[in-house]
């Protein structure tokens, strides 16, 4: 019995060369698909192309839509601070001082009761 014999450099390639030409043949007999099948292929990724565009409009509407909403609240918050800033700003006039004067002075009256 002889024992195991490595094979050498020439081995190995001409062993690839081999495999490779077996799977050249056999993408060569591979048929062909048919006409009817690369129309349905087509119109397959026809569907999916638009659906997937519809998906990135509706994504790109609904990412526009909260921007203008985040500018229409940031809006409204400074036009309430420049509204409570100018209220503060102002002084309180006489008839105002002496409303709250007198609402101070129910609320005791209320809490002593």
């Amino acid at each position: 019995m002889s024992g195991y014999k490595e094979p050498g450099f020439n081995d190995r390639v001409a062993s690839a060369k081999n495999a490779k030409a077996s799977a050249l043949e056999m993408l060569k007999n591979k048929p062909k698909p048919s006409e009817e099948e690369l129309a349905a292929r087509a119109e397959r990724q026809r569907i999916k192309d638009e659906a997937q565009a519809e998906k990135r409009a509706a994504a790109k509407a609904a990412r526009e839509a909260e921007k203008l909403a985040k500018e229409q609240a940031k809006e409204a918050a400074r036009e309430e601070a420049a509204r409570k800033a100018a209220a503060a700003d102002s002084a309180p006039t006489e008839a105002e001082r002496k409303a709250a004067r007198d609402a101070r002075y129910a609320a005791r009256k209320a809490r002593k009761r």
